[in-house]
């Protein structure tokens, strides 16, 4: 029995347990101590822009065409061009004189006189490299009364300058430079017109040397110097060789007159030279231009110099109206002057050289092209 009562105290403590655990986990205690945070909650709201209505067609209310509503410009339109290291030069003139009597007591003779001349240039510059060619061509005619067309000026004439330059601060280059002049008809001792004393590559004159040059940032001041320069004169015409004109080697004759070694055609020295060209402007329309030769030979009576200078002086009235006036001095020993020749066409003094002068002045037209 008492065994019986024992058991039962068992159970009913087991039960008592059991009911008490399952209440536990089905209810929240009222009371609990856990860590909190506290979150404050911030709401960012962006106003969106209202999407505008932009029409698409165009207006053709008003179709009308009206050059009253637009203006024209005042300058002309320049396109867009690709930047080159080329700079481009290129000049025609034409000059004109004239001179008319009517009844005059003085006496003259009409006269009317043109020159045209033609100027190319195509020079470039990139850093230490500096290459200018140039080209120029001039012709000269004068007609008066009583006497037949006459040349008053021809010239050809080419140049080449190739220089490298050790740095962009000093205007010293090293150069190499070529020269040719020429001309291009027959001249003549007038009033005869038999016997030309020059023609086309009659003479014609090529120098070919190094040396340094000074050229200075605006390339309106060239100073070349040449210790080394070849220089060759040309006589492609027979008689004038055969003569020894402009310093080749004559002809051999016998004691006829007859050839027996024609003339040599071409003259070729070793010497040294200087060449300057200077442009400037002494006023506001008023320029100044200068170009010299200066040439000794090493091998034929060196010291003795072959001057070439020309010296111009522009007078500008407006953009194509043009007044010249020009000086050019040549002196050359193998040129020369008052040649006697006696009765069998044999020259007796072959005669001596004499400075060379022309002056000129003329009032023209000129335009860049």
């Amino acid at each position: 029995m008492q065994n019986s009562l024992l058991t039962k105290a068992f159970f009913s403590f087991l039960f008592i347990f059991w009911f008490s655990t399952i209440s536990a986990q089905d209810t929240i205690p009222t009371e609990t101590q856990v860590d909190t945070i506290a979150i404050d909650t911030i709401v960012i709201r962006k106003t969106q822009e209202k999407i505008k209505h932009i029409p698409r067609g165009a207006n053709l209310t008003n179709p009308v065409i009206s050059f009253k509503q637009t203006k024209a410009l005042n300058k002309p339109y320049k396109r867009f061009r690709v930047p080159s290291f080329w700079t481009n030069i290129n000049k025609f003139g034409i000059n004109f004189s004239e001179v008319a009597f009517v009844n005059w007591n003085a006496g003259g003779n009409n006269s009317v006189t043109a020159l045209g001349n033609v100027r190319f240039e195509r020079n470039y510059k990139f850093r230490y490299i500096q290459w200018d060619n140039n080209m120029e061509m001039r012709y000269g005619l004068n007609l008066q009364e009583n006497q037949k067309l006459r040349k008053t000026d021809d010239a050809v004439r080419f140049s080449s300058t190739f220089g490298y330059q050790r740095d962009t601060i000093s205007n010293w280059y090293y150069s190499v430079k070529a020269n040719f002049n020429t001309q291009f008809s027959n001249g003549y001792k007038y009033p005869d017109r038999t016997t030309p004393k020059s023609r086309f590559m009659a003479p014609g004159y090529s120098f070919l040397g190094a040396g340094t040059s000074y050229i200075t940032k605006d390339q309106k001041f060239n100073l070349y110097i040449s210790p080394i320069t070849q220089r060759a004169t040309f006589v492609l015409d027979q008689d004038l060789a055969d003569k020894g004109s402009f310093g080749v080697e004559k002809a051999v004759l016998d004691a006829d007159g007859n050839i027996i070694t024609p003339g040599q055609n071409v003259l070729l020295g070793f010497g040294f030279l200087v060449t300057n060209t200077w442009e400037t402007k002494l006023y506001e329309n008023v320029g100044l231009k200068h170009r010299i030769n200066l040439y000794t030979d090493y091998l034929i009576d060196f010291g003795n110099i072959d001057v070439d200078w020309e010296l111009d002086v522009s007078l500008r009235v407006n953009k194509n109206i043009l007044t010249t006036i020009g000086t050019h001095f040549i002196y050359d020993d193998d040129i020369l002057f008052d040649e006697q020749v006696d009765a069998n066409g044999i020259v007796t003094n072959p005669g001596r050289p004499r400075l060379q002068f022309k002056q000129l002045l003329g009032v023209g037209v000129t335009y860049d092209f």
